[in-house]
């Protein structure tokens, strides 16, 4: 069974001895360290120009993917608070002995939940399935007799999950600044934590993707084993049951995407006013003001009150639900998502559900993914092309050329031929739509 007090880990990276809580400085907890660090981030700052629903929208009111990761972190701050409220209440040690508040609960699913898209590439999910493809049906399967079948299957399968571990933690040095973020919140952003391979062992939550890379495998593991990770291996695998606020995250993540993109639909007019706010006065039958929504004029007038009463149901239900199977979590005996046990899941399925038809699969939609696929595939090739031709000796002046349009700390040469594809990789799923695009159109002279 894991431990409160163990989860909660205040260990940095190259941390000598522990870190403790009760002789920290209430002015600035070290979990909102961890925040601040993210925020002040280059790779958090590219998520300006990341799509979040509608690729390349130029529309004002439309989320990007920074957008969204903040209403996430604010989300999972209120989950965090108030899960930590019903912990501190029900283990009294832990802020007697420890010195940990409702707070740090809320600060560590903040800072995870602000960092949980940071390792997607351009264009929305389309971009990871577009590394993967150039991998698995490109010119790139020309790399697959030279790889392990786990490294192969970390760059098929490319997982902005995965990708992200790499962002937040400092496993890769010269890539991104050292963040040195808590063991805590470093936990509590994994969602999947394990390998690429086996492929969805179990139906458990924790094992429908997968979390790290294999150049990360050991600095996750120590995290993993620091914060008293339940393994659950697979044969010789490395895999773990998640880290009890993972939950949060997740559950901060589906809230916000449930209720905002369709708020998205909305107001680009893909879905009908008067047919989307049916499905929101569905969620909040229970808590809606019926005189002070009729007395609204406007349609963002509307929107928004049903909206903050949406959220605020569905982050109270998912509290209820982890606090009624914290035991269960704590003993990795929980293999769902919080909201699938929500009594509202049919009510979030139903606006999914409209949501896949109106938005996902709009004309819009898929014809900026075309473009992405294009786009990533052409710089993967160019890249992946030029870095090989160097390490093996037949460089054209051609690919000295492209490498020189590399950042400086991507230009470090790699042991291994996967180090040196997964930094390829690395490199664009940290560009912004937009200057993928301006990078495609000088590589192929347009």
């Amino acid at each position: 069974m894991m431990e409160w007090e163990q989860l909660l880990s205040l260990k940095r990276q190259g941390d000598t001895s522990k870190r403790l809580r009760k002789e920290q400085d209430d002015t600035r907890l070290g979990f909102e360290v961890d925040y601040d660090r993210i925020v002040f981030s280059s790779a958090f700052r590219s998520l300006q120009d990341k799509t979040q629903v509608i690729p390349l929208s130029k529309t004002d009111f439309v989320h990007t993917r920074l957008t969204h990761s903040l209403e996430v972190s604010v989300v999972g701050r209120s989950l965090g608070r108030l899960v930590g409220k019903k912990m501190i209440e029900k283990y009294p040690y832990l802020s007697e002995i420890h010195g940990y508040h409702m707070n740090d609960f809320g600060a560590i699913v903040a800072a995870a939940s602000l960092a949980h898209d940071i390792g997607n590439p351009p264009f929305g999910h389309s971009g990871e399935k577009a590394i993967g493809e150039y991998f698995k049906t490109g010119n790139g399967q020309q790399f697959k007799d030279k790889l392990t079948d786990k490294e192969w299957q970390d760059l098929i399968d490319f997982e902005g999950n995965a990708n992200g571990f790499s962002v937040v933690s400092s496993s890769r040095k010269g890539v991104e600044g050292s963040l040195r973020l808590t063991y805590a919140t470093l936990g509590a952003f994994m969602k999947y934590p394990k390998e690429s391979l086996p492929k969805k062992p179990t139906k458990d939550i924790w094992d429908k993707k997968y979390g790290f890379f294999q150049s990360d495998k050991l600095f996750f593991k120590e995290v993993a084993e620091e914060l008293g990770l339940i393994s659950n291996k697979h044969d010789k695998n490395i895999g773990f049951v998640r880290h009890p606020l993972a939950f949060l995250v997740e559950a901060a993540d589906d809230i916000c995407y449930t209720i905002i993109d369709l708020e998205d639909g909305i107001n680009l007019g893909l879905i009908d006013e008067e047919f989307a706010l049916e499905y929101l006065i569905k969620l909040v039958k229970n808590t809606i003001d019926s005189k002070k929504y009729n007395e609204l004029q406007t349609k963002e007038d509307r929107l928004s009150y049903l909206r903050a009463l949406a959220i605020g149901s569905l982050i109270n239900d998912a509290v209820s639900v982890f606090v009624k199977n914290e035991e269960k979590i704590l003993k990795g005996e929980f293999p769902h998502a919080l909201t699938d046990k929500s009594q509202y899941k049919a009510q979030m399925d139903d606006i999914i559900d409209i949501s896949i038809k109106k938005i996902y699969q709009s004309k819009e939609v898929i014809e900026k993914e075309v473009v992405g696929y294009k786009v990533i595939n052409s710089l993967l090739d160019v890249f992946c092309t030029a870095y090989n031709n160097k390490i093996e000796n037949k460089e054209s002046n051609y690919d000295k050329i492209v490498l020189k349009l590399l950042p400086e700390r991507f230009q470090t040469e790699k042991e291994s031929l996967y180090e040196r594809l997964l930094h390829i990789c690395h490199y664009i799923s940290l560009l912004t739509d937009g200057k993928a695009i301006e990078l495609y159109k000088l590589i192929k002279g347009i």
